[in-house]
C-alpha cells in the first residue's frame, strides 16, 4: 500500500532512471500479487518516463564505426527492453491482445524472449488473425523447434488456411524428433484428414488411441477416416464409441453411424441412429418461431415480398396456430403478388384459425370481416 501511495507523488517531467526503476519494481511487486490492474499503471508510467528521456541505452563515443566488430550495430529502442516486455506481458494477462502485439511486433526478433514470442503469436491468433499467427508462429518455431504447443497450433493454422499440406510438413518435422507429443499428433492427424489423406490420418488417430487419447474428436475422426477408406467395421467401432462418449447427443456422429450401420446390413440399428440424428438435427422450435417471424417482417418492410411470404410460410411450420401470419400471407398474395388463388386459400385458412380463438379481440374481428369481404370479391 505504501508503494502504491508513492506512485501519486512523482511526476513524469524530470524523472530519471531512479524513478524508472521505482515504477518497474512497483509493477513487479503488483504482478507477484496477481494485481495486473495496479501493475499496468506502474508499467505504463515507466514506459512514459523512458519515452520522455528519448535516449539510446549506450554510447557510441570513441567507437570506430568501421570496425567490423561494430558494423552490425543498431541503436537500442529508446524504451528499455525489459519495460516493453513487462508492459506487454501485463496487457496479455489482461487479454488486451491488440496492445500486446503493438508493443512486441516491432522489436528485433532476437530481443524477444521465448514467452514474449509466444505472446506475440497467440495475440494474433486470439484476435482471429490466422495469417499473422502463421507468420509469427513460424518465426518462433524456427528458433524453438521443439515447442510442441506452438508446432501444433501452427499445423492447425495451416489447415485452417486451406494449406493442410504445409501443416503436414510442419507436424512431421517435429514428430521425427518426438513422436509422443499428443498435441502435435492430434494436429498432424487433423492436417492429414484435411488433406484428404485418410489412410495416413487413420494411422495417426490409431497412434493417438494407443497413447491413451480416447477423446470424442479422436474417435469420431478415426471413424470418419475408416468410413472414407471403406474399412466399415473399424468405422462402426469408433463411431459407436464416439457417439457413446458424446452422451448420444452428437447429430453428425449419429448420422454417420446410421449410414455405416445400413452399409454393413445392420438395418434396424442403422434406422434407429438415423431417426435419432433427425431428431437431434431438428432445430429449436422456439428459436425458429422467432427467426422466421422476424425474417418475414424484415423482407416485407424492405419490399422483398416473395421472400417475406416464404419466411411466413416457414414460420407456420413451427407455429401453425399463428392466426396473424395466415392473414399477412393472404394480404400479400391479394394486394401485392396478385395471386387470387393463393389469396383465397390463405384467407380461408385464416378464417378457420380465427374461429378457434376463444376470446377474439376487436382487431381480430375486424380482420375476419375484411377477409370475408375479400373472399366475396374474389368469387
Amino acid at each position: 500500500m505504501i508503494t502504491l501511495a508513492l506512485l501519486t507523488t512523482l511526476s513524469v517531467r524530470g524523472e530519471g532512471l531512479d524513478s524508472l526503476s521505482f515504477y518497474v519494481q512497483a509493477g513487479d511487486s503488483c504482478m507477484q500479487q496477481y494485481n495486473t490492474y495496479e501493475a499496468l499503471k506502474c508499467y505504463q508510467r515507466a514506459y512514459a518516463i523512458a519515452e520522455a528521456q528519448d535516449s539510446v541505452r549506450f554510447s557510441m563515443e570513441g567507437i570506430d564505426v568501421m570496425d567490423a566488430e561494430f558494423s552490425q550495430y543498431v541503436p537500442e529502442d529508446k524504451i528499455p527492453r525489459d519495460v516493453r516486455l513487462k508492459l506487454a506481458d501485463c496487457h496479455y494477462k489482461r487479454a488486451n491482445y491488440r496492445q500486446t502485439a503493438e508493443l512486441l511486433k516491432n522489436m528485433p526478433e532476437d530481443s524477444l524472449s521465448h514467452d514474449a514470442f509466444r505472446q506475440l503469436a497467440y495475440s494474433y491468433q486470439k484476435q482471429g488473425d490466422n495469417d499473422s499467427f502463421i507468420y509469427w508462429a513460424g518465426q518462433l518455431v524456427n528458433r524453438f523447434p521443439m515447442d510442441g504447443e506452438v508446432v501444433a497450433g501452427l499445423t492447425l493454422a495451416y489447415a485452417k488456411a486451406n494449406q493442410p499440406e504445409k501443416g503436414v510438413i510442419c507436424g512431421i518435422k517435429y514428430s521425427l524428433k518426438d513422436s509422443t507429443n499428443i498435441l502435435v499428433n492430434r494436429a498432424l492427424a487433423d492436417a492429414w484428414f484435411m488433406n484428404r489423406s485418410f489412410t495416413a490420418a487413420a494411422m495417426m488417430y490409431d497412434r493417438l488411441m494407443e497413447q491413451g487419447d480416447s477423446t470424442f474428436n479422436t474417435l469420431y475422426s478415426a471413424g470418419m477416416c475408416y468410413s472414407q477408406i471403406e474399412d466399415l467395421e473399424r468405422a462402426y467401432k469408433y463411431l459407436q464409441l464416439a457417439f457413446l462418449i458424446s452422451g448420444m447427443q452428437h447429430a453428425g456422429c449419429a448420422y454417420r453411424l446410421g449410414v455405416v450401420c445400413v452399409d454393413t446390413k445392420r438395418y434396424p440399428e442403422g434406422l434407429n441412429y438415423l431417426n435419432l440424428a433427425k431428431e437431434l438435427l431438428r432445430p429449436d422450435t422456439t428459436i425458429m418461431k422467432a427467426i422466421t417471424l422476424s425474417e418475414g417482417e424484415g423482407y416485407y418492410l424492405t419490399q422483398h415480398y416473395p421472400e417475406a411470404v416464404e419466411a411466413w410460410k416457414e414460420h407456420l411450420t413451427y407455429n401453425p396456430t399463428s392466426v396473424a401470419t395466415y392473414y399477412n400471407i393472404a394480404n400479400a398474395y391479394a394486394y401485392i403478388l396478385k395471386d387470387d388463388e393463393q389469396a383465397r386459400d390463405y384467407y380461408q385458412q385464416f378464417i378457420e384459425k380465427a374461429a378457434e380463438v376463444e376470446n377474439p379481440t376487436p382487431q381480430l374481428s375486424e380482420m375476419v370481416a375484411t377477409a370475408r369481404e375479400m373472399l366475396q370479391k374474389q368469387k
